[in-house]
């Protein structure tokens, strides 16, 4: 028998930034409460509003299914005595059990042989283990600081006025957060405040709904875009919409309802990014569009509450959104009073960090990398110096100053209207690239120079400072900052020795740090975000240690090798060449003496076949390894299986003659330098 189960907790509004997480962490946790207790059931949902978080839970078993519980004792040979009676140990065990001797069984498995103790348990009730797995799941939520809140004790992250818990038809009756359960919900706030009895769980959704409140999150998310969207094309525009906005104005509304805003056309003349932060991010307002993706000047909201009087609404957010705009407009004119070389020596006054000295310290050393990298890729190397000095002059503007996050995006408008050169003024911007994960690289070549620079100076001179990542613990982003450098390299085909790119960053520093032991560090730290890139792509572990063991210090040819071998893996004579190369590097190993690179005199057919392949290998595949084409060379490589297999079993390398076992490990280290010049496919062997 089963019955659907509603818990549901009511109160004070809830964070929403973190309203979608606890929704979610809530229903996560009581889902794996519910399985750890062996109670089926067919799905389970949460709901959450601002004043509330909920689970529904369809098809719950009634009841635990009875089990048969077994304990081991101890071993036979220990539970007998010399005279055949019980020992000591197993009267001991069974006393432990509530049992006499005579109720033991014997086990008895290819390990050994013991006494066990079988005892039948019957299930309990769910109604019985729901309320300890509701308190369970509400302490395990992810609420940073938790609360207290009048003469009570318990804590979380809002006060709590009420808790519904419904199996079935009927209450479980238990006290969570010191709330007694009950089959009472409540309406909206405004529009509908009054209690409302559910009679079963079923009625949760529709029932709320009729008293004004959208307790589906993600169906109060469609109705606010499906809203803006609409309100959008009566006004001739579209709404822009980013997701991390539609959530959080969903969980600021139980009943959301549109209201088209308007401010003076004449703050359309501001970048539109700045017009953009300042409605989203201060107002939680949606900026609307016009077809090309220019701004229009009308903004759509949401009340919590129809209104009788909208015109207030819109009036109120209008109000408040002009002063707003106004200060917008003020840092605009006075930032362009100055212009951004003029600001770079003020960038001596602001520390980086203790032992990296300032930003102009750093603007300095990203010049120097710049340069480096410029020549490199022979790149315009003025115009990535000019970038590199200019890179972090917005940060000392007043708009920078009030919105963080334009930084970058302002430097290139402060930049454009300097009168610098357009691909400075995009790398000013693009230095940031890519700003979270899976964003755009730099679309512009002094913009990927200067990503690259900043981006391993910082790598460097964080490192070198001792301030490596653990845990969670990453306040530089280093982690974000490797990973740009090896998206910028790999997905722009830039072929750059990033190892040596930080040998120069390290060289740079003058402060006192074990060089030797921080590029080790350093270099670990970024392959092991390499590897997590490539298992991101879909390549596994054992492919990328393949690669790994031929230390390729270029991401972007790192990436062409890899992709060769897990090409390679779905070759018929894959196996058996990984397999025959693990066999050469264990017997290369084991050689008490170096390997020769002359190859004496052979005398089987078998190693005198394998020479001439080898050979005709290392001549076929010299000029595909010049072209990187390291798909075709590994299927040349790949021709040898026959070879390779007709010496394993007609040659015993390890011969007493030395000359001859000196001639044959030669042979050997000569095939297998082939595959290594590639990647070591003996790591593909699990």
């Amino acid at each position: 028998m089963s019955n659907d189960l509603l818990f549901e907790l009511g109160g004070e509004e809830l964070p929403p930034k973190s309203l979608k997480k606890l929704s979610g962490s809530l229903l996560d946790s009581m889902v794996a409460g519910l399985k750890e207790a062996g109670l089926n059931f067919s799905d389970a949902q949460a709901y959450a509003t601002p004043r509330r978080l909920a689970v529904l839970v369809r098809n719950l078993d009634s009841q635990q299914a009875d089990k048969v519980v077994e304990k081991r004792g101890p071993a036979l040979q220990a539970a007998y005595a010399a005279d055949g009676a019980p020992s000591k140990a197993a009267l001991g065990f069974a006393a432990s059990c509530g049992a006499c001797f005579e109720q033991l069984e014997k086990l008895e498995t290819d390990k050994g042989s013991w006494l066990i103790f079988k005892q039948a348990v019957q299930g309990q009730a769910t109604a019985e283990l729901i309320p300890d797995i509701i308190r369970k799941s509400l302490a395990q939520l992810p609420i940073a600081k938790r609360m207290r809140w009048g003469s009570y004790e318990h804590e979380f992250v809002r006060p709590v006025h009420s808790a519904v818990l419904l199996f079935g038809t009927d209450v479980i009756n238990t006290e969570i957060l010191g709330l007694k359960t009950g089959r009472n919900s409540f309406g909206h706030r405004f529009l509908a405040p009054g209690q409302i009895e559910l009679n079963h769980p079923d009625d949760y959704v529709e029932k709320l709904l009729a008293a004004k409140v959208t307790v589906d999150f993600e169906q109060r998310m469609k109705q606010i875009e499906t809203g803006a969207q609409q309100a959008a094309t009566k006004l001739g525009g579209i709404a822009h919409i980013e997701e991390d906005l539609l959530e959080e104005v969903a969980a600021l509304n139980e009943w959301p309802v549109p209201v088209v805003g308007n401010f003076d056309a004449r703050f359309l003349e501001l970048p539109q990014e700045v017009l953009i932060t300042t409605m989203q991010a201060n107002q939680k307002y949606f900026p609307v569009k016009n077809e090309t993706g220019g701004l229009l000047p009308h903004f759509i909201t949401f009340a919590n509450i129809e209104s009788s009087n909208p015109d207030a609404i819109r009036q109120g957010n209008e109000r408040v959104v002009l002063p707003r705009l106004v200060d917008a407009e003020f840092f605009w004119k006075q930032d362009r009073k100055q212009s951004l070389a003029e600001r770079v020596d003020s960038l001596k006054s602001i520390v980086f960090q203790k032992d990296l000295g300032t930003l102009f310290d750093k603007t300095e050393r990203v010049a120097k990398l710049a340069e480096l990298i410029a020549q490199k890729l022979s790149a315009d190397v003025a115009m990535a110096k000019r970038a590199a000095l200019l890179a972090k002059t917005d940060l000392l503007t007043n708009m920078v100053g009030e919105f963080a996050n334009l930084q970058g995006t302002m430097g290139r408008y402060y930049a454009a209207a300097d009168g610098e050169p357009a691909e400075v003024a995009l790398a000013l911007e693009e230095h940031y690239y890519p700003k979270q994960s899976g964003g755009p690289t730099p679309s512009g070549q002094i913009g990927q120079v200067l990503a690259l620079a900043e981006k391993i100076d910082t790598l460097a001179g964080i490192f070198s400072a001792g301030l490596i990542p653990t845990g969670d613990k990453d306040p530089y982003a280093l982690r974000r900052a490797t990973l740009g450098i090896l998206r910028v390299l790999i997905e722009n085909g830039i072929a750059l020795d990033v190892v040596g790119l930080l040998d120069a960053a390290l060289a740079q520093f003058s402060h006192n740090f074990d060089k030797a032991e921080t590029r080790q560090k350093v270099i670990g730290f970024l392959f092991d975000r390499l590897k997590g890139y490539c298992l991101d792509q879909g390549y596994t572990s054992h492919e990328f240690e393949a690669v790994l063991a031929v230390s390729p210090t270029s991401p972007l040819d790192f990436m062409l090798r890899i992709r060769a071998v897990q090409s390679f893996r779905a070759l018929p004579e894959a196996d058996s060449l990984a397999a025959a190369n693990k066999r050469i590097s264990n017997i290369l190993k084991k050689s008490d003496q170096p390997i020769s690179d002359t190859i004496g005199t052979l005398v089987e057919a078998a190693e005198k076949n394998l020479l001439v392949a080898a050979e005709e290998s290392e001549t076929a595949i010299l000029p595909l390894l010049a072209e990187q084409n390291y798909p075709m060379a590994l299927s040349r490589l790949a021709q040898l299986r026959d070879t390779v297999d007709a010496f394993f079993d007609n040659v015993m390398v390890n011969t007493d003659d030395e000359a001859l076992r000196n001639s044959r490990l030669a042979l050997l280290a000569k095939l297998s330098s082939q595959f290594l010049k590639i990647a070591d496919i003996s790591k593909l062997q699990s």
